[in-house]
This record gives structure tokens, sequence and C-alpha cells, in this order.
């Protein structure tokens, strides 16, 4: 079937989620994605994640509920092991679960895959911050029944989630039953003996690892029966980590139909069941609330009164526990319109994209908002991709956002990094460096990548956390957090800069700053010299920690001093670092015209991407690495990021010429590549490219677009939507602190409508097809500068500025694989494409007729 533009541009069947600007609606349901409707329809506020089950429970792909943070230790086993190999390895734990609230009529499950539904509608509402859901279910014997359930993971409350379950006979008389249930699913299984659909998959590096053994040993377990309900609570410490975890959920039920309620607590499974006799048009309420609370080693039993403490104000509100309830969904409301307020973007004449732009804001709300002592995973609290680590995705993509709309949680996702200091000191003495060397993966700081070539190579994570905290500094203002805690970050990752590189001389005979052995953003080159977007990135690092120091002596003198005392640092170490910035190599070809993406991708033939077939993508899963690393190929933009990030250091020319060579080389095998393709693409005009990239980025868990949301959200690429639309069609940059402007707004939107949060000041920014037009909305400044296409422009308090734009040159279609074919290295050789040999494609597989 051939895909048109519209298809591309909005993948959804509209038949099933309908456009809603401010909702993710199904109104049919169909059990043959479950795994990837649970990851859409997840709750979570970056400390507590709730997957989108059925509160039925039993239909399923995998039950998940996490807690950011909360997880278990296990040996790497390598098969040949080295000197500063990753030793432990850490997964986030599936805690116990609360979703479940099955009910039976006439003593009949609803099981949705089965029943016989007059209606169904099932809604994550933005606004409200809640999971809806609405149904009309006809059971065997023929009874409707109305239920109706809503979901929250409170936003105010850190800890606290809220659950009601809603039925009415609607024209018969029954006796229906709910079991309301706290699970713990850990094991893989659930008390039906039914393992996760999600386990035995097959090779996918992406997924979790299994956990070997009981993981939550239980501490206690006990209930509460009174008038007013029950109250259970269950606590466990986690067998290798020693971490703790109490869970404490109240249930009532409020109904005038006799009733009666039966209790059941155990190790593993906390059961409160109420028996109704059902009139029609009777509606009964059940309520359940449950608190969350975790720990390094806190005993379990300080948990649970936490907990306690947290369920006792809603049981407590004036006018009791219901009406405890109704002001914590008020509360989450208003605590979203607020979010909403500083952080939405609207996209005139697109409501399909604007409702998957907002789907992804919301995905990064839930993933961060309340993610304070831990950092962001990059699946966020939806599911357990990637084991629940902590990338570098999160400072490149998901700090931006932050930065701009949410200063305060950006600075606790930065304060956790710095938390991790000494561990990545440790670290380089490992690697036998000096200064801090961060991990590539990690939940408790210490490196949890077992594969070195695509993990602890990747130095460039240091340069990464460090640009975000300059970002940040520069956008904030924030000079306290500068002196006290970042000022240590860049210095002691500048320190491993100029000490992991080395001075050599040129042809030109002048000496030039090398970095050697290290792996960049793209995963399928390891292990090369001089990356380029190492190296620039390094260069920024480098600069950075000199012109901050440089600030710090001049304006806090105090802050100076104590930070050299405690580094130990000295004027000779400040001026090696300018040194090795000024220095700094950046490969450039002369003959091709491009920046390589090291020194040596230029020798590799070209991997013919054209010709490879689709089921032996994406490439990872299919060639093994040493075949891949051979070959120019890229998993994701390498170079082309570079030229976003450190956009200042390149020109207009080379930025167009290094896009159309690298561009059919990315393979987009990684979520992160699409929204920086997009940026660049818009930058130096391929418009129709860029809104087709922006597309992939925006749908790539909504439309499932790389076969594994079921895992969980790509918190990262849903970052990056948000880049590509402030940075790539609003043309934002913030390089040195200078905020400017040059938009490429698609010819089919009639606005792009954003704010942004500079030093305390919100902007409201409004780009049309010929204009950009700023207000101040909030804020202590009286005025702010800005520059749109080159030129100073003062935005007043008060008043709309409308800048005239002059536009840009467009281009058509793509850059193509055929452009790169027959050019000439610089050794006189021709660049050649090839799909490389394959058993199954070359008719040589065992099973091959």
């Amino acid at each position: 079937m051939i895909r048109t533009v519209d298809d591309i541009l909005d993948p959804l069947d509209r038949t099933r989620f309908p456009i809603d600007p401010w909702a993710l609606t199904e109104i049919r349901y169909d059990e043959s994605d479950l795994g990837v409707t649970e990851t859409l329809f997840a709750v979570a506020n970056g400390y507590l994640g709730l997957r989108g089950n059925v509160e039925e429970g039993r239909d399923s792909h995998t039950h998940g509920t996490f807690v950011n943070g909360f997880h278990e230790t296990w040996p790497i086993r390598h098969a040949e092991d080295a000197y500063g190999f990753a030793k432990v390895g850490q997964t986030m734990v599936n805690v116990p679960d609360p979703k479940t609230m099955r009910i039976y009529v006439d003593d009949e499950p609803l099981l949705l895959a089965v029943a016989d539904l007059e209606r169904y509608e099932r809604s994550l509402d933005f606004r409200e911050g809640v999971l809806n859901r609405d149904l009309v279910w006809r059971t065997p014997s023929g009874k409707r029944v109305h239920i109706r359930s809503r979901r929250m993971v409170s936003f105010a409350e850190r800890h606290l989630a809220v659950m009601t379950y809603e039925l009415t006979m609607l024209d018969s008389h029954a006796p229906v039953a709910v079991s309301c249930q706290i699970l713990n699913r850990q094991d893989g299984q659930d008390e039906y003996h039914v393992p996760s659909a999600a386990m035995g998959e097959g090779f996918d590096p992406r997924r979790a690892a299994a956990l070997d053994g009981r993981v939550l040993q239980p501490e206690l377990h006990w209930e509460e029966v009174t008038d007013a309900g029950t109250r259970h609570a269950l606590g466990y410490r986690v067998t290798n980590s020693g971490m703790t975890l109490a869970m404490v959920a109240d249930n009532w039920i409020t109904t005038t139909d006799a009733h009666e309620t039966r209790t059941e607590i155990s190790e593993d499974l906390a059961k409160v069941t109420y028996r109704i006799d059902a009139t029609p048009g009777t509606t009964t309420t059940i309520t359940k609330v449950v608190s969350v609370h975790t720990s390094r080693g806190v005993p379990p039993v300080e948990l649970v009164s936490r907990g306690r403490r947290t369920l006792d104000r809603v049981r407590g509100h004036e006018g009791g526990a219901s009406a405890g309830v109704a002001a914590a969904f008020e509360t989450q409301r208003a605590w979203l319109a607020d979010f909403w307020q500083r952080s939405d973007v609207e996209i005139g004449g697109q409501p399909a994209l604007e409702q998957a732009v907002r789907w992804n804001l919301f995905q990064l709300l839930q993933a961060a908002a309340r993610a304070e002592g831990t950092g962001i995973p990059v699946k966020g609290m939806t599911g357990s991709g990637y084991d629940g680590h902590y990338f570098w995705d999160t400072e490149i993509y998901v700090l931006p956002f932050l930065t701009y709309t949410s200063p305060s949680v950006a600075r606790n996702a930065l304060r956790f990094r710095y938390t991790m200091l000494d561990a990545a000191r440790r670290r380089a003495v490992e690697v036998n460096q000096r200064g801090a060397l961060f991990p590539w993966r990690t939940i408790n700081g210490e490196e949890a990548s077992a594969y070195y070539a695509a993990g602890t190579a990747q130095y460039h994570i240091d340069a990464d956390i460090s640009h975000a905290v300059s970002q940040y500094v520069a956008a904030t203002g924030d000079e306290e957090f500068l002196a006290r805690e970042a000022i240590d970050i860049l210095v002691e990752t500048a320190r491993l800069w100029a000490d992991l590189g080395f001075w050599r001389r040129g042809a030109d005979g002048v000496e030039q700053f090398h970095i050697h052995g290290v792996t960049g953003p793209d995963e399928y080159t390891a292990v090369v010299n001089d990356n380029l977007f190492t190296n620039v990135m390094a260069r920024a690092n480098l600069r950075a920690a000199v012109r901050d120091l440089g600030w710090l002596s001049e304006c806090d003198p105090g802050a100076y001093a104590l930070a050299v005392t405690r580094l130990g640092l000295t004027e000779a170490e400040i001026a090696e670092f300018a040194r090795a910035a000024d220095g700094m190599h950046i490969p450039f070809d002369e003959r091709l015209g491009i920046h390589p993406q090291d020194d040596d991708f230029l020798l590799k033939e070209v991997w013919d991407l054209a010709n490879t077939p689709a089921d032996k993508r994406p490439l990872l899963l299919h060639y093994h690495p040493l075949v891949i690393y051979r070959h120019q190929v890229l998993k994701q933009a390498d170079v082309v990021l570079a030229l976003y990030l450190q956009g200042d250091e390149f020109s207009a020319e080379e930025k167009l010429a290094d896009f159309e060579y690298y561009d059919p080389l990315t393979t987009g095998d990684s979520t992160l590549s699409a929204a920086a393709q997009s940026i660049i693409a818009a930058e130096v005009g391929y418009a129709d490219l860029a809104e087709e990239y922006f597309a992939a980025a925006c749908f790539v868990d909504l439309a499932d677009l790389h076969a594994n949301a079921d895992a969980g959200a790509h918190v990262a690429s849903i970052g990056g939507v948000w880049n590509a639309l402030v940075a790539g069609f609003g043309g934002f940059r913030d390089f040195a602190g200078a905020w400017s402007f040059d938009p490429r707004l698609p010819r089919d939107w009639e606005y792009l409508r954003f704010r942004l949060t500079l030093q305390g000041t919100r902007l409201l920014v409004t780009v049309r097809h010929y204009e950009i037009a700023f207000d101040l909305e909030t804020g202590p400044a009286d005025s702010i500068d800005v520059v749109v296409e080159g030129a100073v422009v003062t935005v007043p308090r008060g008043e709309t500025t409308t800048v005239h734009l002059t536009g840009v040159e467009t281009r058509t279609g793509r850059p193509s694989l055929r452009d790169i074919e027959g050019a000439v290295r610089e050794d006189g050789s021709i660049i050649t494409a090839t799909v490389p040999s394959h058993p199954e494609l070359d008719g040589d597989s065992p099973d091959a007729e």
C-alpha cells in the first residue's frame, strides 16, 4: 500500500483514536496491541507510575507499577572479563500492583477481550491528569451494567494515587462482587499463573533484563477494618540492593444497596471484596487511595508510617474521605492548568498534530515532574525498557524543555547528576583518567553498561551533562547553583577531557588536541578517533569551565575561593583547559567539503540502506556489530546533532553539506534521530523533510513506529518533539545566553505558538509565515532583547512586538545516497554502496530451499 503524506503526518487509526486536542481517547477496545496501549494510557508523576492496564487485570500484555529509582542489583557476568568492566547491573523493580479492581455480575467476570460491549471509551485527559474509562457491558445473561472508572497519580502529592470504580445496573437486579487488590507481580506471574506476555520475546537489548529468584522480600503485612473502610499495608526489602518499600491503601464503598465486605491479607496479596445486592439505577462507587513510599534502606515499618500520614490527609479532609478524593482531583486539575499555561504548544490548523504534541508534552511531565532526588528514566514510569536506566537522553533531549518551561524541575534533574559526582570520580579512576566520568547507563550512579564499546566509550556523556548545566544556568541566571554545585561538574568533566586528549603536530605544523578511543552518539560506529560530536562538545565543555570560573573569580570571589580549595584547582590547570579547547582537532574533509564523523569514517564503504530488506531492520537485531562497524551507516544523527547543539561553530554552508551527506546514511534505528534531523532539515531548507521527521518523532509511540512502544514510552524522542517545534520550526537558539529566532514554519501550518521562561520572565512567541510576534507575560523583566534573523529586537512589557520575516530558500525532496556514491576520497578511491552479505539474503540459510 502506498503511504500518502497525510498518512505520514497522521498515522493513527482515527476510527479508534478520534482527534481531540486535549485527550487521547480510545473508542474501540482491541486486544491486539495491549502492550502499546498500556504505555499510551499510563499515568505517572515522575516518582510513581501505573501502566495503563485495565482494571480487571486479566487482559494484559505487561502489568506494571514502577517507582523511579527503586531497583534491584545483580552481578554482570561477562563471558570474558577485563579490568574496569561494569560489575553490577541495576534493574527497575516492578512493585506491587494496586490497579486491579475486578467485577463479577451473577458470578461472571468482566473480560474485555470477550465481553459484549455496547459502549466503550477510555480517555487520558491532559488537562485533568486522569485516565477515565466508560463502558456498558451486556453480561452473558443479558443484564446491562454501566461501569465508569478513574485513575490518577497525583502531581501535588508525590506518593499518592487515586482510583474510583463506579457501577450501575441499568435495567436488572443482580448480585455483584468487586475485588480490589494489591498484588505482588514481580515474579512475572499473576494469581492465575499467567506469564507476562512481555517475557520470553526473544533477543532485544532495548528491553529489561529478567531478574532471577525472589526480588521483593516480605517484611510486614497488616490490615485495619473500620466503619470508614479498610486499610491494608504491605512492606518489602529488595534482596540485593537493600532498598525498601511500603504500599498502604484505603478502600471504601459508597452505595445505598445492601452489601458486605470481606478482606484477605498475606505477604503478596491484600484484597478487599465487596458483595453488593445491586438494584437497577443505583450507583455504587468503590474508591481506592494508595500511598507508596520507598527508601535506600529505611525499615518498611517507618515507610508505612509515612504512607499512613499521606492517606490520613485524604481521609481527614474537611467533609470526609470522599471530599478529600474530590479535592485531590481538583488539585490535579489546577496543577496541570499551571503547567499548560507555561508549557503548551499550539499548531494552528493542525488538530491531529496538536493532539499528538500534547500527549508528548504530557508524557514529559509524567516522566519528570516529581522525580526529585532521582534521574529521568528513558521510559519514564511507563515501562521497564532499558531496565529503567538514566542515559544522556535526559540532558540532551529532555532538559531543554524543562529548562525553558519548568526550570525548577530541570534544576532537580541536574542536582541529581551532581549527587553522582563522587561515583563519577571513582569511575574515572577505573579508566585511568583524572576528573569524573559519568556512567553511560545507571540508576544508582554506578556504571551498568556491560558493552563498553557502546557504553563506557561514550565519553561524550560528560560533555552532554555539562552542556545541560551551562544551558540551564544561562537560561535561568541561577548563579547560586553554578557557584555551589554546577561548577564542580564543569571542572571535573573538563579535567577528564584535558587528561584524555593529547597533542600532535598537524601537517601544517600547528599543534592540535586529539581525543582517541571513544564512541559518539552513533552506536553503529564504535571506539574511534576524533569523533566530531565528541570533540565539538568537549571543546564547549572546556570553554564553559574556563568561562564560569572566570565569572566566579570576578563576581563572587568567595565562591571562587571555595571552589579552588574544594577542587584543588590551579591557574595552570585552568590555562590548560583553555589551551585544549582552542587546539581541539575538528575533522574536515576538503575534497568532500564535509566534517567526517571521525578520522576514519570516510575510509569505509557505504551501507546501501535503500536496498536493505525491511525485515532486516533495525540493523542491530540482524547483523553482528562488527559488520555494522565496518560501514558508513548511522544508527542515529551524530554530526547532525552537533550542528544543532553547537550550531554557532558551523557555517550555513557546512551545515547544508553535512546534512546532505549524512541524512541518506542514517537508518533512524534509534528514536533519538528524527528530532535532530528535523531541526537541521528545517534550518537548511528541507521543509517537507523536516515535517516528515517531526511526525516520525511525534508519533513514535502513538503509532508504535519502532514496534517496541510496549516496553514504555520513548522519553528522549518525546523531548525531541518539543525541540523540533521550538528550535526547528520556531528557530530558537540559545548560544551563550543570546536568544535568537530564525523560524521555518511548515507551509500547511497557520501558526506556531509556544512559551519560553528566560531568567524568570515568560515570553510568548507566535510564529506565522511572514512574521513573528513576542509578548512578555509574567516575570521580573520590563523588557527582553532577542535576535530575529540576525537583528536585535527589544520586546517591552505591555505590548506585542511583531517582526516581519524575510523567509528562506526551501529545497524539495531529500538527499540521496546516489549523491554520495562515486565521490572521490582524498586518497583517490571511489566511495561505493553495498548491502553486506547475509546468509538469509544469499539463500545460504540452513532452511533455504
